[in-house]
């Protein structure tokens, strides 16, 4: 299976307080302490790769932080080809949709390893957080693992804030059909940010997409319905290496934490395959 690891779109992150992490003689990461209270978490530089790769990734994160091997992790990264991600206990969608192509090719058909409804990764920009939980309650810690989206996006001009839960959400094929509490969306009332969690102990995964182009043609094909605008609504587009800083940046400051750069290496892709 092959992937296209690049740190193209985040040369600008060094600037910020950062720790590269050392690797033992068996190939482990030595990092101070894998406790949540650290104050290094492991930044895994921008990944383009097919959404199987990316939804092992972030699986693989997790077990990896649940036996304590993996430190507090964040991440940013994009799908190619296009995709559409199942939620974990999403059964039923439309037959159409093993069948569907993208510019020639085939669209992925993966499932999260989180709840919702489907997604379609399509001129989206995703993001992925490991880490334990904070003693609160589901809703808060979707509030808090969101507050560097929010501050990110107002650092570029854009606000963002929390959706309110709707009717018929479960009824919906698609996540952006409808917002939660979980999401955000813009000034206008329109889902940008839908986010997702996975639990086991006081482990939490959560990752979400972040609506960065409107594939209205595609999206209507998918979903029998007007795709959502742009974060930046009819704005010229931000550059993503330039969303990446600032959401980095954001985060860097919202969870009080340096982060320590690390790509996946090899020994690491072969575990994660």
């Amino acid at each position: 299976m092959s992937t296209n690891e690049s740190d193209e779109g985040i040369e600008n992150i060094e600037k910020f307080p950062v720790l590269f992490l050392s690797r033992s003689h068996s190939g482990k990461i030595a990092v101070p302490t894998f406790s949540s209270h650290s104050p290094i978490w492991r930044l895994i530089p921008f990944i383009e790769a097919s959404g199987a790769v990316q939804m092992a990734i972030d699986r693989w994160i997790f077990d990896r932080y649940c036996r304590g091997e993996m430190p507090p992790t964040i991440r940013f990264y994009t799908w190619e080809p296009a995709a559409i991600s199942l939620g974990y206990h999403q059964r039923r969608f439309p037959e159409s949709w093993r069948s569907l192509t993208c510019h020639g090719k085939p669209i992925d058909l993966v499932r999260r390893p989180t709840g919702g409804r489907a997604v379609l990764h399509q001129g989206d920009l995703c993001y992925a957080i490991v880490t334990s939980e904070m003693g609160e309650s589901r809703d808060r810690t979707y509030e808090t693992l969101c507050e560097f989206l929010i501050q990110g996006w107002r650092s570029l001009g854009i606000e963002l804030h929390y959706g309110h839960a709707e009717r018929g959400y479960i009824g919906q094929p698609g996540c952006f059909s409808t917002a939660t509490a979980a999401d955000l969306v813009t000034a206008q009332g329109q889902k940008a940010i839908g986010s997702a969690q996975l639990r086991r102990d006081r482990t939490i995964l959560q990752h979400g997409s972040m609506i960065l182009s409107s594939p209205s043609s595609l999206y209507q094909q998918v979903f029998g319905d007007t795709a959502s605008a742009p974060i930046w609504g009819d704005s010229s587009a931000i550059p993503v290496p330039v969303i990446l800083e600032a959401l980095t940046e954001a985060a860097r400051h919202c969870f009080a934490v340096d982060f320590a750069i690390e790509p996946l290496s090899e020994t690491e892709w072969q575990e994660i395959f």
